[in-house]
């Protein structure tokens, strides 16, 4: 008697998957692959999640459903990562379209959240980003713990990131200007503020005064880190103190940049104490929570009190720019500053600058040279 030929679930699985994605794209419809992609990832999420929550046997099921599962399975899998809803409009954008346009929704020009890097590729010249301070990492002094010790998370942030922290600080240039740049990162613990945060910031604005960079941080943050208690408060009044020394005694430029969402001890400090407070449309901007105001106040407030435009029509923000206008805009608004008609009690010292700026045109001279090179073959 012959046997039936059989084949694996796995042969089954990319059959079916095969055979599902070619008569969908080949149907006589007007519905573009977008929409196509969006209706069939709907039903997936919804039954994909119950498929978790059933967690059945499948070599229990009946052929036919067990091969539906798994196709379902395998779509959801391969579709992973390459798509991002919206957070505004709920449309679903191809993830590398999404980042060649800044992370910007081309449906509804909502802004989403970027990481650290992302944002200093954006606003740095390319090859020219020096970090400083990168190696330093937080240390658990007061031995805190809930659901898994304050040690354990900073290890699981660090490696879900590649941060050491939540904030990378540097030196580099923007559109050829000089400049000390700190960007907060909110996917590392909320982008919280802690002892190691707090330093490396410091230091930036330290270097920033002795090299006469202007100096923008870009703030992302739900303020204080709690594993620290009261170290993390401690950062807010470093800050500023350095701070003051840079803005009042020796006159320099410092932009504030807030980003959704810029909460908590960030906001009551360093990020409301720039010579310019600039923000990105719709980035939420508070230091305490509606619920904890509205309680406070015993009185309903405005649905987009925390907003930038409505902090912007109140005057606690100079301008909203949109992210694509960024590094054009804080380049002009630097330049005007370096143009301004008034001289410091002492000359600024220019050794980081001179640094990069001999890098920078070594960089170019090279780029030239193979130019050259490259003609006189052709």
């Amino acid at each position: 008697m012959e046997q039936e030929p059989t084949t694996s679930l796995n042969e089954e699985v990319t059959t079916s998957f095969n055979e599902e994605v070619t008569t969908s794209l080949n149907e006589e419809t007007t519905t573009s692959l977008k929409d196509w992609f969006e209706q069939k990832q709907k039903l997936y999420d919804s039954i994909g999640d119950n498929v978790e929550e059933l967690k059945v046997d499948l070599e229990d099921l009946h052929p036919k459903e067990r091969q539906r599962l798994a196709v379902i399975a395998e779509l959801t899998r391969r579709s992973q990562g390459l798509w991002e809803r919206c957070d505004n409009c709920e449309s679903m954008l191809y993830v590398k379209f999404l980042k060649q346009n800044l992370s910007v929704c081309e449906e509804c020009g909502y802004h989403l959240q970027m990481n650290s890097t992302e944002r200093i590729e954006s606003l740095i010249d390319p090859e020219t980003w020096i970090p400083i301070d990168e190696d330093m990492i937080s240390e658990d002094i007061l031995n805190f713990g809930d659901e898994e010790s304050y040690e354990e998370r900073l290890i699981k942030y660090q490696k879900q990131t590649g941060l050491a922290e939540a904030v990378q600080t540097g030196v580099g240039f923007m559109n050829e200007i000089p400049i000390a740049l700190g960007v907060m990162d909110f996917k590392f613990m909320g982008g919280s503020m802690g002892s190691v945060v707090g330093e490396k910031i410091t230091r930036l604005i330290e270097l920033a005064t002795q090299e006469s960079l202007p100096l923008i941080i870009v703030c992302s943050s739900g303020g204080a880190r709690m594993q620290e208690g009261t170290l993390s408060l401690m950062q807010m009044a470093k800050i500023s103190s350095v701070l003051q020394i840079h803005q009042i005694q020796n006159r320099l430029l410092y932009i504030s940049v807030l980003t959704y969402p810029t909460t908590g001890g960030v906001t009551a400090s360093f990020g409301m104490l720039g010579d310019l407070i600039i923000a990105e449309p719709r980035a939420y901007i508070a230091f305490a929570g509606r619920r904890v105001i509205e309680q406070t106040l015993h009185e309903e407030i405005p649905e987009d009190f925390q907003f930038a435009e409505f902090l912007f029509d109140h005057g606690l923000l100079d301008l909203i720019i949109p992210r694509k206008l960024l590094k054009g805009a804080l380049s002009e608004l630097i330049q005007l500053y370096i143009a301004a008609p008034y001289k410091l009690n002492q000359p600024p010292n220019f050794h980081i600058v001179n640094q990069l700026h001999e890098y920078y045109e070594s960089d170019k001279s090279i780029d030239s040279d193979n130019d050259t090179m490259n003609q006189s073959f052709d």
